[in-house]
């Protein structure tokens, strides 16, 4: 319980000190949007600008004391001195409906019509200065009550809009308010009335909300990172990981930002704390599988691009293994007990996904991360869900979705509506108050089903519908602004979008707070006692903050107004028998992935299929095909992601770009890297059918299937040897039957492909030159054997007619006689040796 004398010494400590010397702050806007003072004035931000730094308690219970402390800091942000700086507190009516959670943040100043007094901080800041302060508010007016301490009139339980109103005197110009800080604050129920912070309460009965049943309450706890791993890189057995920074290392040291929501998580579910049976029934962690790879390929050592814009630049080595390895070990004890649910791989954009229409790449993005999370985690993650990181999708995302096994898919309320036509969104109050969707915790898609529908359209029969698991988009819109950083999600209305980083951290912790009290406390006979509360993938909450959001939760199941509700049991609902269908929303299409990416994406993803159809899986081969190609795909799948692309800039398209052209170029390698090796001068067979001798060779660290393809000339004939393998990292020689029957020098094109074709490495030319005569051979043969016959035929012929042959005419018959008697004297010696 909050001390009140402790709570008046800290007012009259802070208003003796002097105002605190700063370095001047960048010029801010004013938090709320055509903010009045009560003379009519506007608000002017370039003199003032006013910060809630705390609330102290966050949130009012009945066992609360009847007082509260808001801190806060007043900066001179101009160019010219203000005197007399005065700050008082406003309150407006409780927030009576959900988007009032956003509107009332934005109402001009004299809607909070309830104010406190005027209390001066500061006789003057000079530019640059600035002055701490805090004020003590009462919830009770009461006559008794110090001149320093206002009163709000708070006497029933609800959210409750609150303003921080700075007025001065700028040098040079006159009193007005400068600047005004708004923000909520819970009150679960009204303590008893006091008349004095230093006397007991004089009404000792508090007021409790009005009787309901208890919201059933879900969250998910996300714990992701933008894509760090650099492009182009395939899988290694002995590689270290190149990343683009370090900055991951920083968010899984202590202090980071991953490492803080880990620990706020592991300090509320430490058993004995008392509060486990409760939160843990109500958590789930939602992880992002690239974060994980990322993490696990830390922990072996690995390097860190000098500079993100150049890939192919100097590295250096990270810093960050030790981290890794500690954060890494922590999660998997932590996983190990609670439930685990898998993103999509890099927070893809599914539109995008489908847009590229491969059936590979969306299994990895989409069923792949459950085996990652198990495998990593050691865990049993839930199965059939999947959670895209906008909140809405269109019918393609939601067919991909169903065609690939998901049953159910979590959405924000207003990217569905009734097919029937009838709206399913409440009436606006206010034109400050946009329609408020009123849906069923599951809906179902009509539809919408898996697998593929039969030709004409229809789908199979007994084939389950896709539903749709539907959240707060107020609360989650509120939840996304705490932290650093704070997007504003695509789901949040246009009508109450504004620049959150113009409140401060505390602040909006503090309409966090509020949304996601705000159900417990307003029973309303159109909306279900239920809530799923969705914070952003890339959640930037501290430890406090998320031990404040926890901590709000266990207070919500403390004091019976919440009941925890398991995801798995929120998927096992059955869905609302209505029939709805998406409607998706212009925002997030806005800030999706452009569509001139899925062209280049399909094209290499199907390269990528193409060589890991040709990749042998071998037993004593240390890496295998997936492992060797999935890093290429992952590549692919970082491309389509839809981190930073929030913030209006042309960076992620740049990334993208890059990532791309890294990947296509690593696959022009891969599939460079196998070829036949050239022989280098003329071939010489030793026959007419010698075989060709050819070396192939393998420079990828796995093995591959290949033919060869050999554009033979006429003159030869070369059998087709079939689909051959090689080893990785290594040559292989091959003996090509051949015949030629040609002895000029023939030039034969030969090259490898894979077993469908594929071209692979270059092509070479072989020229071949046969030792054999071949056909011209056989032609004088034939020629010289006519010749002798005829020759001889002439012979026999003359003398059978006791003719002298022509040939032998002229021919001395002395000598004849001479050459007779030789031969025989010849063969008389050649038989005495015998």
């Amino acid at each position: 319980m909050l001390s009140l004398v402790a709570v008046a010494l800290t007012v009259l400590s802070l208003a003796a000190a002097g105002p605190i010397a700063c370095p001047p702050l960048a010029t801010a806007q004013p938090t709320g949007n055509g903010s009045g003072n009560g003379n009519g004035q506007q608000t002017d931000s370039k003199f003032l600008k006013m910060s809630l730094d705390s609330v102290t308690p966050s949130t009012i219970t009945a066992a609360s004391d009847p007082y509260f402390v808001v801190s806060g800091t007043v900066t001179n942000i101009g160019d010219r001195p203000v005197s007399d700086i005065s700050v008082r507190i406003q309150r407006a009516a409780a927030v009576s409906t959900p988007s009032g959670l956003r509107s009332t943040l934005r109402l001009d100043q004299i809607n909070y019509d309830i104010t406190g007094e005027f209390q001066d901080i500061a006789e003057k800041l000079t530019p640059g200065q600035r002055k701490q302060f805090s004020l003590t508010v009462a919830l009770h007016s009461s006559a008794e009550l110090p001149s320093e301490i206002s009163a709000l009139d708070i006497t029933e339980p609800g959210v409750y809009p609150l303003l921080l109103n700075v007025n001065g005197e700028p040098a040079y110009g006159s009193q007005a308010r400068l600047d005004d800080a708004r923000f909520l604050l819970p009150v679960l129920g009204v303590p008893a009335a006091a008349t004095d912070p230093k006397e007991p309460a004089t009404q000792p009965v508090p007021v409790a909300p009005a009787p309901a049943a208890p919201v059933a309450t879900t969250m998910l706890w996300p714990l992701a990172d933008r894509p760090r791993l650099v492009a182009g890189r395939p899988g290694s057995a002995e590689g270290q990981a190149l990343l683009t920074d370090d900055d991951l290392a920083a968010s899984l040291t202590s202090g980071g930002r991953l490492d803080q929501l880990l620990s706020a998580l592991e300090t509320a579910l430490e058993p004995g704390g008392g509060r486990e049976n409760n939160l843990s029934g109500a958590l789930c962690l939602a992880i992002d599988p690239d974060l994980l790879i990322t993490v696990s390929d830390m922990v072996n050592g690995y390097r860190v691009l000098a500079s993100p814009s150049d890939p192919d630049g100097p590295t250096r080595a990270g810093g960050g293994a030790h981290a890794a390895t500690e954060w890494l070990e922590r999660l998997r004890t932590l996983a190990a007990r609670m439930c685990v649910v898998a993103l999509p791989f890099a927070q893809v954009d599914p539109t995008a996904l489908a847009a590229v229409g491969d059936v590979t790449l969306a299994d990895r993005a989409l069923n792949g991360p459950a085996d990652l999370v198990d495998s990593l985690l050691s865990v049993k993650s839930v199965r059939g869900v999947a959670i895209p990181d906008a909140g809405t999708i269109d019918d393609e995302a939601a067919a991909l979705f169903a065609h690939h096994g998901f049953t159910t898919t979590v959405l924000a309320g207003n990217a569905v509506e009734r097919a029937d036509g009838q709206s399913n969104l409440t009436a606006a109050r206010t034109p400050d108050e946009p329609a408020e969707p009123v849906n069923p915790d599951v809906v179902r898609l009509a539809g919408i089903t898996g697998p593929a529908p039969a030709t004409d359209g229809t789908p199979p029969p007994g084939a389950p519908e896709l539903r749709a698991a539907t959240f707060d988009i107020w609360s989650a819109t509120a939840l996304a602004a705490v932290g650093s950083h704070p997007p504003t999600p695509p789901f949040t209305p246009e009508a109450v979008r504004y620049d959150v980083t113009n409140d401060s951290r505390a602040a909006r912790l503090q309409d966090a707070l509020g949304a996601i009290s705000w159900t417990a406390l307003n029973p309303q006979p159109e909306r279900a006692r239920s809530a799923l509360l969705m914070p952003p993938q890339q959640w930037g909450a501290n430890r406090d903050e998320a031990t404040a959001l926890l901590g709000q939760l266990e207070l919500l199941f403390r004091n019976n107004l919440a009941t925890p509700r398991a995801f798995a049991d929120l998927l096992a609902q059955p869905a609302d028998p209505q029939s709805y269908q998406l409607d998706y929303l212009p925002q997030a299409a806005e800030e999706a992935v452009p569509a001139h990416f899925a062209e280049p994406v399909r094209q290499q993803a199907h390269r990528i299929t193409e060589l890991m159809n040709a990749l042998a899986e071998v037993p004593q081969q240390e890496l295998g095909p997936r492992a060797f190609l999935n890093p290429l795909r992952d590549d692919l799948i970082r491309v389509l992601t839809l981190s930073d692309r929030r913030a209006a800039s042309s960076g992620p398209d740049t990334t993208a770009q890059r990532r791309i052209d890294q990947t296509t170029r690593t696959l022009t390698e891969l599939f460079g890297s196998v070829t036949v090796l050239p022989p280098g001068g003329v071939y010489t067979l030793a026959s007419e059918q010698s075989p060709l001798l050819l070396v192939a060779r393998n420079d990828l660290p796995v093995a591959i299937r290949v033919k060869f393809r050999i554009d033979a000339p006429a003159e030869t004939n070369i059998t087709d040897i079939g689909e051959q393998v090689l080893p990785a990292k290594g040559t292989r020689s091959f003996q090509i039957p051949t015949e030629v029957s040609d002895s000029r020098n023939l030039v034969i094109p030969i090259a490898l492909t894979t077993p469908d074709g594929v071209p692979l490495g270059n092509e070479v030319s072989v020229s071949v030159r046969s030792n054999a005569y071949g056909r011209v051979l056989a032609i004088i043969t034939a020629c010289a054997g006519a010749l002798l016959l005829l020759l001889a035929g002439r012979r026999l012929w003359h003398r059978f007619r006791g003719q002298s042959d022509p040939a032998d005419e002229g021919f001395d018959p002395e000598t004849r006689r001479r050459v007779n008697r030789f031969r025989r004297a010849r063969k008389r010696e050649l038989r005495k040796e015998a």
